[in-house]
Parts: structure tokens; C-alpha cells; sequence
């Protein structure tokens, strides 16, 4: 079967390995050029359920997804709702952020290495980074900036965005950004990067999605499932990780003069409360590696339970708060 990914799917050994033996049904809830889904359909899973909000994916999967028969079936949607695509899983694996195949097209507006129309919806509908970058006010602007990009010159980048309006293209985003800050040494990552994440984070709701998507793989795995999560910076990680604490009971009072915090049947088993990182092997193959992270737990047949976005780290404007 031809491999017509270009996409090299991060961890993944790693994946196979924390949760073998892989079979029964799983749910890739992050589709994208589909390199997750044939490895656990190869590694033992009996059928992969795969999730993309981006209609790409199953377009550019055409030319082999058919090969696998009914042991994919392809659903258009957000993996925050993975829990209404299907029963009981055995499995759920999620790999956060944007992917090759929309950062490799300039028409997607993700990338500040090509010039393209500012866009940046993965799921190609509703308002685009160009609509945000238009009209939100300064401070709303500055706001996001710096809560999802962690970029201390969000007020100066949002001032010189204002200033500049219209702005509608990639190469003319990343031209404001560039004059507002230091040029960037050797090895250091272009200047752009922060704002264009936080951008294309708040665009596509990505933090929000994420706390949706970690309880509802709660309420969709059996007992005895899996959670596996690839992040790429730390907010993501952040969250993962108290998600999980929270979940498997191993939450500590951070004020010892604090009431007792009420006790949790574990929704969650950890193998290891520390990530798995890539190894040097997969790094140099795959450079997109370098800052992922992979967090596996298993289920338990506790009862699933919401949890406070608060809880998880999520950063929140003050419009979520």
C-alpha cells in the first residue's frame, strides 16, 4: 500500500509501546495525514475511528484509506465531542497542534516562512486570524498575545497590528511582529512564532477543545482503555499533565492552611506522573519532535466527572473568566 503521508507521526513507538497489547477500537481524534491511525491499525487495533474538524485530511487520505476497509471510518468533526462518535473505546490518542500538512500550504495562512491570506481555521470555516487581527480591540488583542503565546511584547506586537490595519496577508503579519522585537540570534526561532500560535490557538479555540477533549475521552473510554496525548508546548503539557493528576487522585493541596481538597476515586491509572520525551533517534529523523511530549494513563470504572478549566492551567481571558 502506497504511503502517500508526508507527515511522520511523533512518538509513536512510544505510544505502541505504553500501551500494548493495542487492540479493539480506537479513536484518533487528530487524523491529519493519518500516519497514527495505520500504525495502531497495524500494531493490533481491530478498527480506528478517525477524527479531523480539517476536510483536507480525507481529501489528501483518498488515495489509501479505502485499502483498510472498515476498519477506518472517517468522521468530520472535533475531537471534543469524540465521546458521540462511538460506544466504548479502547483507546484514544490525540496529537495536539497544528500539523505538516497545513503549515506545508501557504493558502492555509498557518505559516510565516510563505506568504499566504491570513486564515488559519483548521476546520476552514468561521471567522479567520484576519477577521481577529481586524477588528478586536487593542487590548483583546494584546490579551491573547500573551496568555496563549506567552510573548512579553503582546502589547507593543497589538499596538503596531492596530496600527498597521488592514492586515491581511502572513508575510505582512510577520513583518509587524519582526519590527517590534530584537532580530533573532542564530538557532533562535523567528520572531513570529509566539503571535502566530497565539493566534492560530484562539482562531481554532485550541485550549478549549483540549479541556473538552480530555473529558470526553474520560466518558468514552471502558475500563481498562487508554489515553494517549502528544503536546508541543508547555500550556498544552500543563494541562495534560493536571488533567491526569486531578483524574487519578494525585493532587496535592498547594496551601497547607487550605481546606483538604475532596477526596476523587481515580477515573485514571499513570504508569509515570513524567512525560515521555523522543529520543535522540527520533529527533534527528524527525526534527518536529524536539518539544513533544507524551502523556499515557489507563482508565478505571470510576465514574467520569467534569473538571474545572481552572484546575487544568488553562490560560483564560477575561471574557472566560
Amino acid at each position: 500500500m502506497a504511503d502517500a503521508a508526508p507527515h511522520v507521526p511523533v512518538l509513536i513507538d512510544a505510544i505502541i509501546d505504553a500501551c500494548a497489547p493495542v487492540e479493539g477500537t480506537w479513536l484518533d481524534g487528530t487524523f491529519g495525514a493519518g500516519g497514527y491511525t495505520r500504525r495502531l491499525l497495524e500494531a493490533g487495533a481491530r478498527r480506528v475511528i478517525a477524527v479531523d474538524r480539517d476536510p483536507l485530511a480525507f481529501e489528501m487520505a483518498r488515495g489509501w484509506i479505502d485499502g483498510y476497509g472498515d476498519r477506518i471510518e472517517c468522521v468530520a468533526g472535533e475531537f471534543s465531542k469524540l465521546d458521540t462518535y462511538a460506544g466504548e473505546l479502547d483507546g484514544v490518542v490525540l496529537d495536539l497542534g497544528v500539523s505538516s500538512m497545513q503549515l506545508d500550504r501557504p493558502e492555509r495562512g498557518f505559516s510565516f516562512m510563505r506568504d499566504g491570506p491570513l486564515d488559519m481555521r483548521m476546520s476552514q470555516s468561521g471567522p479567520s486570524a484576519a477577521d481577529l487581527v481586524n477588528t478586536a480591540d487593542e487590548g483583546a488583542l494584546a490579551d491573547i498575545i500573551y496568555l496563549y503565546g506567552e510573548e512579553r511584547a503582546s502589547r507593543r506586537i497589538a499596538r503596531a497590528i492596530v496600527a498597521a490595519r488592514p492586515v491581511s496577508t502572513t508575510l505582512e503579519l510577520a513583518g509587524l511582529v519582526e519590527s517590534c522585537l530584537p532580530r533573532a540570534k542564530p538557532n533562535q526561532s523567528h520572531p513570529a512564532t509566539r503571535t502566530f500560535q497565539a493566534l492560530r490557538i484562539a482562531v481554532n479555540d485550541e485550549y478549549g477543545e483540549l479541556a473538552e477533549g480530555l473529558m470526553a475521552a474520560e466518558r468514552a473510554l471502558r475500563p481498562g482503555g487508554q489515553l494517549a496525548v502528544v503536546t508541543f508546548h508547555s500550556v498544552e503539557d500543563r494541562m495534560v499533565k493536571r488533567f491526569l493528576q486531578a483524574r487519578s487522585g494525585n493532587t496535592a493541596n498547594a496551601n497547607r492552611f487550605a481546606p483538604a481538597l475532596e477526596e476523587v476515586t481515580p477515573a485514571f491509572t499513570q504508569a509515570s506522573r513524567k512525560a515521555i520525551a523522543p529520543n535522540e533517534a527520533e529527533v534527528a529523523a524527525n526534527p518536529r519532535a524536539r518539544s513533544a511530549k507524551l502523556r499515557v494513563a489507563r482508565r478505571t470504572d470510576a465514574p467520569s466527572q467534569p473538571i474545572d478549566r481552572k484546575t487544568l492551567g488553562m490560560p483564560l481571558r477575561k471574557d472566560d473568566r
